[in-house]
């Protein structure tokens, strides 16, 4: 349980920042994957298409989360039960009936699921 506290508190306070390649836009995320920040480095989004611009920022923001992801899935993923891929969990692809099938339970008549 300390050890889980520790990871918890660590990921409390940090963020992971993410630049665009070209130094325009840069996005902070919070462990939620929340955006907290997002700073424009140069004036040169003045003169970029609306399509252009919006890439660049979803694409920094989308970095910053990932980032994020990783580091929490690093700092919790020895908590987690045998089995269960932290990564498939915070990327919405985990399968809990996947996971209920090996506990033997028996399905609901007319399901094929727990």
């Amino acid at each position: 349980m300390e050890e889980f506290g520790r990871a918890s508190a660590s990921l409390e306070s940090a963020t992971e920042e993410v630049m665009a390649k070209d130094r325009l836009v840069s996005a902070k995320v919070n462990a939620k994957g929340e955006l907290i920040e997002l700073k424009f480095h140069t004036q040169k989004y003045r003169q970029m298409a609306p399509k252009e611009l919006s890439t660049a920022i979803t694409d920094v923001i989308e970095r910053a989360r990932k980032q994020m992801a990783k580091r929490v899935v690093e700092s919790y993923g020895s908590f987690a039960p045998e089995g269960v891929d932290l990564d498939e969990i915070i990327s919405g692809r985990f399968n809990p009936s996947r996971m209920l099938s090996g506990f033997d339970i028996p399905f609901p008549t007319g399901t094929d699921k727990p």
